[in-house]
């Protein structure tokens, strides 16, 4: 049974030029219209910690993240869907601006926890969980991100929802909780390529393997080239990409994940990294919330127009 209900996704063909000129089906999946708030891979990662939060009767769900997190305003709305108290540990001092996701969360109810940078670190200690436990009391733990054993066996679950038939799956990674169990859930003889947001992503190979359920039947790498700087951070030519894929095939990608992973795909497909007559199939993993954010920010527009 799904806690949060889920609508009605599409599979867009995108007939970019960089794939017409290479003989290539371009894909994607929009898991961005799964539900408003709780949308992409979050609407997955979060569906069976929440069933299992509710199966152990816990009150409280507590999870982290920084201020402008995706992550964090799914939570928030998710948890007020469950009717669970939403406690949210955010990375940073409190300040006397809130951006637009801090107070959609508090909107939802959730209650903020504030951490400095150097607490933060310790999230996944067990004694800094048990000093959270002793001031908050107890509650359902969900990590950064989702990504959890849980949250994998969500994710693993988009497979099932894919309605075309592709050669590469392609996605954006932060915690690899997704592309974990996209690999996890992939046939044989297909491959899935996760695109890093972060700087120095090399240590998702160790993260990807840990979090496998069972072994992986199909090849797959994560790609670490097209980060702009690091996690949140991006440059001109991104601001300018999202803008012209916006202009071009009327579809908002997100400045964090989806715009850089669509960039690096493009740039892989102009690189004749995909062969010729091959159906690549990306998916949209939602974080749309967080593009308000990035322009109170940046003092930018992404979008002009719908």
């Amino acid at each position: 049974m799904d806690i949060i209900p889920k609508s009605k996704i599409s599979c867009d063909e995108i007939p970019h030029p960089a794939a017409r000129a290479q003989n290539i089906r371009l894909l994607l999946l929009r898991l961005d219209k799964t539900h408003p708030v709780v949308s992409g891979n979050k609407w997955y990662k979060l569906k069976y910690n929440l069933l299992e939060a509710q199966k152990q009767g816990y009150k409280k769900l507590l999870t982290f993240g920084g201020a402008y997190s995706n992550h964090l305003a799914a939570t928030a709305e998710a948890c007020r869907i469950a009717g669970l108290e939403g406690i949210g540990v955010i990375r940073g001092e409190p300040t006397s601006i809130m951006n637009p996701t801090l107070l959609f969360a508090i909107k939802c109810g959730m209650d903020l926890y504030y951490v400095t940078r150097a607490e933060y670190r310790l999230k996944n200690q067990p004694e800094f969980i048990k000093h959270l436990q002793e001031d908050i009391g107890p509650f359902y733990l969900v990590p950064e991100g989702g990504s959890n054993e849980a949250g994998v066996k969500g994710a693993r679950e988009i497979i099932g929802d894919i309605p075309e038939s592709f050669d590469y799956l392609c996605c954006a990674v932060g915690t690899g909780g997704t592309v974990s169990g996209l690999i996890s859930g992939c046939k044989a003889a297909k491959k899935v390529i996760g695109f890093s947001a972060l700087k120095g992503g090399g240590f998702l190979n160790d993260e990807v393997k840990r979090m496998l359920i069972g072994e992986p039947k199909t090849p797959w790498e994560i790609i670490t080239d097209y980060h702009f700087g690091g996690y949140a951070k991006i440059n001109e030519d991104l601001i300018l990409f999202i803008r012209k894929f916006h202009d071009e095939f009327n579809i908002r990608l997100d400045p964090v994940y989806t715009g850089k992973m669509m960039y690096g795909l493009i740039d892989k497909i102009k690189s004749g990294y995909f062969p010729k007559g091959s159906t690549v199939m990306a998916i949209h993993t939602g974080g749309l919330q967080g593009v308000e954010g990035m322009e109170q920010r940046l003092g930018i527009k992404f979008f002009d127009k719908d």
